[in-house]
């Protein structure tokens, strides 16, 4: 039996080599061993694996409090008989993240309230949870004015190698930006900087034949289109309101003009 002292001085040295969970462990663990006659072997892979584990516990939290995601858009809460049959079919290949290693965008057309903001945050927070993956979540007007303020301030680059860390960045409603020219760029300079490289995922409540209403100039529009269906998958939210059907009396919402 170990004396209090021995046991003192191994959490104090597993603390030091950045070991929480097993300095926790260590002393509870070591009981159970000379009660349960564990072997050496099977005390030290019992601490590691409660390391390793509380460690990639605690780095899916800090994936999730950095992504932005909004809460209580969770596949949980998604209700997938609303979704069109297509996309029902698609999201399983999905929902396995190939596509982020594959570079290919996730492009989700269809008119408000047809569920394609909760679908994209809810694949977005299952690619953290299952695969660790650095996502942000951001309204697509609010990551324009970042890159504004960046590029006023001189640091736009900074700004886009910080952006380029996270693995996929989703976009949400860029049909409602309607940027001036210099909002315009910025946008088109971030599509362009991941293009080929690191995926997007873009809800839209406008088709491609008006995203002149996003960029303005003709030749920008079809070059940013070019560039995000190069490799892309495009889901079609064609089904009825998801919020009417929670709420009759409400309204169906009218596509942007």
């Amino acid at each position: 039996m170990k004396s209090d002292h021995e046991g003192t001085t191994v959490e104090m040295m597993l603390r030091g080599f950045h070991l929480p969970t097993m300095a926790a462990l260590y002393e509870p663990t070591m009981r159970r061993a000379e009660t349960e006659g564990w072997s050496h072997r099977h005390v030290l892979e019992h601490l590691c694996q409660s390391e390793a584990t509380d460690r990639e516990q605690r780095r899916i939290g800090r994936l999730l409090a950095e992504s932005g995601l909004p809460e209580g858009k969770t596949l949980g809460n998604l209700d997938e008989a609303l979704l069109p049959a297509k996309i029902r079919r698609q999201l399983p290949a999905l929902l396995e993240g190939g596509f982020v290693s594959r570079s290919t965008n996730i492009l989700a057309f269809g008119l408000p309230g047809r569920g394609k903001t909760h679908f994209l945050a809810a694949l977005g927070r299952e690619l953290i949870l299952r695969h660790s993956m650095r996502v942000l979540f951001r309204p697509t007007f609010k990551l324009v004015g970042q890159l504004l303020a960046a590029k006023r301030d001189l640091r736009l680059e900074a700004e886009l190698k910080k952006l380029d860390r996270y693995q996929v960045v989703i976009l949400d409603d860029i049909g409602y930006v309607q940027q001036n020219r210099e909002e315009m760029e910025v946008l088109f300079t971030f599509l362009a900087e991941r293009y080929e490289r690191r995926p997007v995922m873009i809800s839209s409540n406008l088709v491609f034949s008006q995203w002149d209403q996003i960029f303005k100039d003709k030749m920008t529009t079809m070059a940013a289109i070019d560039r995000l269906v190069h490799h892309a998958i495009i889901l079609e939210f064609d089904g009825s309101s998801f919020r009417m059907k929670k709420n009759p009396a409400q309204e169906d919402p009218k596509p942007k003009k």
